[in-house]
């Protein structure tokens, strides 16, 4: 069998929709996963497409809250001790990423991605049959109180300079989009350019049918290096088998430095609720 154009490692949403992709640019294609397709955290998680969310995570507001989420048992932060060594040098780089001018320059990238996507999702979805999967009822922030509320603003304004729709909203307004919230959300900020699809797993196995269906092949196989040869790139497998491909493109999600550092490249790279 004539080894293919790509090799895509990740059966992922990401890993199929640049599988498809490649297809379309008249390349031939093939996907590894260990799994399977949507077997990982494409089988369940929010299903968005945040295009309004351009502000990075790394922003000095987190860091003057991160202290507190830390002591709360049930905040959205934890970091075990014996792990807290380990991840001591990416905690460095995410205090330098915090700097302001990092952020702006940061912020910038975020929104150009987001534009770029923006631009491309629709025609992506008529393309794969997966159209009416999305939806487009925007997202609801909510706040507990003036104060928090408040503190929200200098996000809003940065998001207002880079084009993105958004309204406030008090109690009553709250109530038109959204009845029966608790009392204590007093504050809102609508954003009507925050889409969603209806099922994350459906629709990534709705793009693996679809991938195979344009000649796409997808292999179970679990990578454990790659390796430049002539004219490619050679994939080892846990199974001892050798692959190769002209390009390979690598989107196995929280797994990608494993296999990025069999290369020598060091992606600075930690999970997030076991992305």
């Amino acid at each position: 069998m004539a080894a293919p154009d790509v090799i895509v490692i990740g059966a992922g949403v990401v890993g199929l929709t640049a599988a498809i992709a490649a297809v379309a640019s008249g390349l031939s294609v093939t996907v590894l996963d260990r799994e399977g397709p949507a077997a990982g955290a494409s089988a369940g998680n929010a299903g968005a497409f945040a295009f309004t969310d351009i502000l990075p995570l790394a922003s000095p507001g987190i860091l003057k809250k991160a202290p507190k989420w830390l002591l709360d048992p049930l905040g959205p932060l934890t970091v075990p001790p014996a792990y807290a060594l380990k991840i001591a040098p990416w905690m460095f780089r995410f205090w330098r990423a915090c700097q302001p001018g990092r952020v702006a320059h940061s912020t910038a990238a975020q929104t150009a991605l987001m534009d770029l996507s923006k631009a491309e999702l629709e025609p992506f979805l008529g393309a794969t049959g997966t159209a009416p999967m999305l939806r487009k009822e925007g997202n609801l922030q909510v706040y507990e109180g003036e104060a928090e509320f408040k503190a929200s603003l200098a996000g809003w304004k940065a998001r207002a300079d880079h084009g993105i729709e958004f309204r406030h909203l008090d109690a009553a307004g709250i109530a038109e989009i959204q009845p029966g919230l608790a009392a204590r959300f007093t504050h809102a900020t609508f954003t009507p350019g925050w889409y969603s699809i209806a099922d994350p797993k459906l629709y990534t196995l709705a793009l693996a049918d679809h991938f195979r269906t344009i000649g796409g092949v997808i292999e179970r196989a679990e990578v454990t290096a790659l390796k430049p040869v002539d004219g490619g790139v050679e994939v080892l497998s846990a199974d001892g088998r050798r692959r190769r491909a002209a390009q390979v493109v690598l989107s196995a999600g929280a797994f990608s430095h494993r296999v990025a550092r069999t290369l020598g490249e060091s992606i600075p790279l930690e999970t997030e609720r076991g992305y």
